[in-house]
């Protein structure tokens, strides 16, 4: 019997080689694996004293020969593969153990060159993997070391490999290649994933979660190949672990609060920042961030995108969060916050690689792509449509609410005073709702403040709501057929309002 090993990452590779010999197989190997075993004082033969070919090109060809293929995919059970194996002098290959080339670690070097990435892209290893998995009644492969005790037990003792087994180890195997091609696919798609006919998504396992959504639920957390930073890969600091939703929020409110280039805070309630403030000093912003709402901040989200200081751990104090997520916190910080017993210190990253500009979701059937909502817009292309031009302050505070009302559910209406959310609405059918949310939410801080809309304003009762309120100024993409209507209302209301040209939806 014979077994071949081929493998790059050679951890554990000696032990299993021992049990390989012990369970009667003569092992066959390749390169930098043949040398390793045979460091070992192993018996083992070369691929080329098998093949009679040398390796060649630079290694680049090994394995790709009919005795090695032939060995592999041929059946036992069929007479005319056994002959034919008889008259070429070919044997059997009823093991192969193999893993690849380090291609993800490779091209995650911002400076790898092009020649240097291609040489990490394995080309006989996943063959036989593949050919070995086809083959798997008849043939045992392994790609993952953590499987190398367990079957090399099994076989040194003499005892079977059940075909379920078989069958469990060969989707392995597919797994394994499936995820090494994603990856090459990927890093040559240079994110150009919706204009691609096809796309796989490669993701690896980090850990199951206790349950998903609700209790009756199956969940589990993956990162995605050839990716960094990201809530999937925070560090995280103190707290009880992570749930499903607690990763769901935690990811709204680090990618909210990494849209602002100034000292940020974001409160975040399901998903939905409640919650948002900038300013120079982080406590006030965490402060502000939470008075903009601060019933439904009680047991929320908090996001920075700054270091976060003890003056802002102290102001913290009393209040109940869930998850703080940063991207670090200075040791007087974490002293004061890790008393918390239950709330979550996330250390986090910013997201980068092929997909941390894509947004997928599943549908019945398939999914949907699109790139992410993150163009730059420059205020000075929005058009002045009333009489009445926006002061200073409320050019600030429209600018500030366009920008918050991107990361809030449609139909989204921001309300912002002071570069702080005051009020907003999320989620409903129709607009006027939104509004009636969002100034029964900022109350009194309603007058006076700067209005965002994530689509245009249908009808001109959405004006006269917000002039009732005290709005003062409004943002809106236009584009309505009844646009002269709204802006009539708005100019009977003394409002001032832009066109920004651009919608945000986000459903």
């Amino acid at each position: 019997m014979k077994a071949l090993l081929s493998v790059y990452d050679k951890t554990g590779i000696e032990a299993l080689g021992k049990s390989l010999l012990k369970g009667k197989f003569d092992l066959i190997s390749t390169g930098g694996t043949y040398d390793r075993l045979s460091a070992q004082h192993l018996s083992v033969r070369s691929v080329s004293d098998l093949t009679g070919f040398p390796e060649i090109l630079d290694g680049r060809v090994k394995t790709l020969h009919p005795v090695i293929y032939g060995g592999i995919l041929a059946r036992p059970d069929v007479a005319d593969h056994r002959q034919q194996m008889l008259e070429h002098g070919i044997d059997e290959i009823q093991v192969v153990v193999a893993n690849l080339y380090p291609f993800v670690a490779t091209v995650s070097d911002p400076a790898v060159s092009l020649l240097e990435a291609l040489e990490n892209i394995d080309i006989g290893g996943p063959a036989m993997i593949r050919a070995a998995a086809k083959n798997f009644p008849n043939v045992i492969v392994i790609v993952d070391p953590t499987d190398y005790m367990w079957v090399g037990k099994r076989i040194s003792s003499g005892e079977e490999i059940t075909s379920g087994e078989r069958r469990e180890l060969a989707r392995k195997a597919f797994q394994h290649v499936a995820m090494y091609d994603t990856a090459i696919s990927n890093w040559l798609n240079e994110g150009a994933y919706v204009e691609s006919k096809e796309v796989t998504v490669g993701l690896q396992k980090l850990k199951d979660l206790r349950y998903g959504e609700n209790p009756h639920q199956v969940g589990a957390v993956y990162q995605t190949v050839l990716g960094s930073g990201g809530i999937v890969r925070s560090e995280q600091l103190h707290g009880l672990p992570m749930s499903y939703t607690n990763f769901l929020d935690a990811d709204s409110a680090w990618t909210t609060v990494n849209d602002f280039t100034e000292n940020a805070c974001v409160v975040v309630k399901h998903t939905n920042p409640c919650g948002i403030s900038v300013h120079p000093d982080q406590s006030k912003a965490y402060q502000r961030a939470f008075d903009g709402d601060s019933v439904s901040a009680y047991g929320g989200i908090v996001g920075f995108n700054r270091k976060v200081t003890s003056e802002t751990a102290a102001a913290m104090q009393g209040v109940l969060f869930d998850i703080i997520v940063a991207p670090d916190y200075d040791q007087a910080a974490l002293k004061i916050l890790q008393k918390r017993k239950r709330t979550r210190l996330l250390k986090a990253d910013i997201s980068s690689g092929p997909m941390s500009n894509m947004d997928l979701k599943t549908i019945s059937g398939g999914g949907l792509l699109q790139t992410a909502d993150d163009i730059v817009e420059d205020a000075n292309s929005w058009k002045v449509v009333t009489d009445r031009k926006p002061t200073e302050r409320e050019w600030s505070d429209l600018i500030f609410s366009w920008k918050c009302l991107r990361h809030i559910k449609s139909n989204t209406i921001v309300l912002a005073k002071e570069d702080t959310l005051v009020g907003m609405g999320a989620g409903q059918p129709n607009r006027v709702v939104s509004i009636h949310l969002a100034l029964r939410i900022a109350g009194g801080k309603a007058v006076g403040s700067s209005l965002a809309s994530d689509a245009f304003m249908p009808f001109a009762d959405n004006i006269e709501m917000a002039a009732n309120g005290g709005i003062t100024a409004v943002a809106q993409p236009g584009g309505s057929i009844r646009d002269e209507e709204v802006i009539e209302a708005a100019n009977a209301a003394g409002i001032s309002m832009v066109f920004t040209g651009i919608r945000h939806f986000n459903h």
